[in-house]
C-alpha cells in the first residue's frame, strides 16, 4: 500500500492511497467467482455463464462493491501508518481501478488542532446570587391566587387588561388568509403576552359581541416567525369577556392549595424552599457556563470546518424538530437551511472549540468516565422521563448512540472538576433598606 500525504490546510490532510495489483485483483477475482457460481442467464445453466459475460454485465456493480470494501479495509491502516489522528469520518473521493490493476482512492482527513492549554485551574468566577426576596414569594402566591381564581362573565363594560376573553380570529397577509393564524373559541388573557402586545393591546376597549378588523405591523424580531416582519390584518369576534374572582390570601387559601397546609405561613415556607432549590440548580449551571466562557476566551484556535458543519447540521435538525411539534416546516415559518446555517455557525464553532479544550484537560488530568458516571447519567435521564435505568440503557445499546452520551458525560465531569478547582467569588449582597426607615416614609 502506497500513501501520499498532502497538506490541504493546517487541519486537513489529503491522503492518496494506492493498493497493489495483487491484492486488488485477488478481491475482484473472488467477487466474480462468486457471481459466476450463482448467476443464471438465458442460454446458460447456473454456474456456466462465461466469465467475460459476467464481467461485461456486472463490472460496475462488482467494482463499486469491491472498491467500497477495499476502502473500509485499508483506510484505518493508512492513517495509522502515517500517524494521523482523524477527528471525524473521512471524505472519500475519486475511487478508481487503474489500468495496471491497482486501485487508488483519496481520503480527505480532518485532524485535531494543535494548541497550548492556558490556565484552567483556579479560574475566578462569581457565584450567581441565590438570595430570595420577599417579592419573589409574593409573586408565586399571586400566581397561585390567579390560577385558582374562578371566572365570571361580565357585561356592560369594555375589555381591560387582565380579563380572560373568548374570541375567534383569522389573520390575513396581503388579503390572503394565513392558515396557521386562525382560531375559534380561543381563550386569551389580555396582557399576558401570549399573542404579543401588538395584538393584545388592540383588544382593550372592545366589548362582548363586537367584531373588528385590526391591522398589526409585527417587528422583524417577533418571536413567531409566521408573523415576524409582516403586516397582518386580524378579523376578530369577541364572544365572551370574563374576569377573575380572586380569593383572599389567608389560611383558608393555603388549605385550598393543598391538604398539607394549614396556614399561609406553611405555604410560604414551601414556596421559599422550592424557589431556593430552583435557584441553586440554576446557579450551578450558570457558574459552569461562566467557567466555559472563560476557557473559550483564553483559548483562540481554528477548528475543523467539517466538524463545525456537522454541529450546524445538528442544530438545524433540532430547530426542524421543534417546528414539527407545532405542525410547521422551516419554509412555512419563513426560514431556510442556509439562513439557519449562517446564524448557527458562530455558536457551532464555540461548541467544537470548547469540546477540544475539555478533551485536552481530560487527557492532562487523566479524567475518565467510569461505570458509576454512566449509571448516574442513565438515572438522570430516567428521572427526567419517568423511566427505569434498565429501560434507558436499552436506548444506548448501539455504539453510535453511546459514544455521544459518553462524550457528554466526560465533558460534564471535566467541568465539575474545573468548578471544584475554581476560585468562587461570592456575590455582593444588595443593600437592605432599613425597615423602620421604610415604614417612616
Amino acid at each position: 500500500m502506497e500513501v501520499i500525504v498532502e497538506e490541504v490546510s493546517a487541519l486537513t490532510k489529503k491522503m492518496t492511497i494506492t493498493l497493489p495489483e495483487g491484492d486488488v485483483q485477488k478481491r475482484l477475482k473472488e467477487a466474480y467467482d462468486k457471481l459466476q457460481k450463482e448467476s443464471k442467464m438465458k442460454g446458460f445453466r447456473r454456474g456456466k455463464v462465461p466469465r467475460s459475460l459476467i464481467v461485461k454485465t456486472y463490472q460496475p456493480q462488482v467494482e463499486g462493491e469491491v472498491g467500497e470494501k477495499l476502502v473500509q479495509d485499508t483506510y484505518f491502516s493508512a492513517v495509522e501508518k502515517q500517524k494521523i489522528d482523524p477527528v471525524v469520518h473521512p471524505e472519500i473521493s475519486a475511487p478508481v481501478f487503474n489500468e495496471d490493476g491497482s486501485f487508488t482512492y483519496i481520503a480527505q482527513v480532518d485532524i485535531k488542532p494543535a494548541f497550548e492549554l492556558m490556565d484552567y485551574k483556579g479560574l475566578e468566577v462569581e457565584r450567581p446570587d441565590t438570595t430570595i426576596k420577599e417579592e419573589e414569594i409574593d409573586t408565586e402566591l399571586r400566581a397561585m391566587q390567579k390560577n385558582m381564581a374562578a371566572l365570571r362573565s361580565v357585561d356592560g363594560r369594555a375589555i381591560q387588561k387582565g380579563d380572560v376573553i373568548i374570541l375567534d380570529y383569522q389573520g390575513f397577509h396581503n388579503d390572503n388568509p394565513i392558515k396557521q393564524v386562525k382560531n375559534d373559541n380561543y381563550s386569551l388573557e389580555v396582557g399576558s403576552g401570549r399573542m404579543g402586545p401588538e395584538f393584545e393591546d388592540r383588544l382593550v376597549g372592545m366589548n362582548k359581541g363586537e367584531e373588528a378588523s385590526h391591522e398589526v405591523d409585527f417587528p422583524e424580531k417577533h418571536p413567531n416567525p409566521l408573523l415576524a416582519g409582516k403586516k397582518v390584518n386580524f378579523r376578530i369576534v369577541i364572544k365572551d369577556v370574563q374576569e377573575r374572582v380572586l380569593a383572599e390570601l389567608d389560611d383558608e387559601f393555603a388549605k385550598d392549595v393543598g391538604k398539607e397546609f394549614t396556614t399561609l405561613d406553611e405555604l410560604k415556607k414551601t414556596i421559599r424552599e422550592r424557589i431556593q432549590k430552583k435557584k441553586a440548580e440554576s446557579a450551578d449551571g450558570e457558574l459552569i457556563d461562566r467557567l466555559m466562557q472563560q476557557l473559550l476566551k483564553n483559548h483562540e484556535f481554528d477548528v475543523p470546518k467539517r466538524l463545525v458543519r456537522f454541529e450546524v447540521e445538528e442544530m438545524i435538525k433540532q430547530t426542524e424538530q421543534q417546528f414539527e411539534k407545532t405542525g410547521l416546516s422551516l419554509e412555512a415559518a419563513g426560514l431556510n437551511r442556509q439562513m439557519l446555517a449562517e446564524n448557527n455557525e458562530p455558536m457551532a464553532i464555540q461548541r467544537v472549540r470548547g469540546d477540544f479544550i475539555l478533551k485536552k484537560i481530560a487527557e492532562t488530568e487523566n479524567i475518565k468516565v467510569n461505570d458509576e458516571d454512566m449509571d448516574r447519567g442513565f438515572k438522570r435521564i430516567g428521572d427526567q422521563y419517568n423511566m427505569s435505568v434498565a429501560k434507558v440503557k436499552e436506548f444506548f445499546q448501539h455504539r453510535d448512540d453511546l459514544l455521544p452520551f459518553m462524550n457528554e458525560m466526560l465533558n460534564e465531569k471535566v467541568l465539575h472538576f474545573l468548578r471544584d478547582q475554581a476560585k468562587i467569588i461570592e456575590p455582593v449582597a444588595a443593600p437592605v433598606e432599613d425597615e423602620k426607615e421604610a415604614e417612616g416614609n
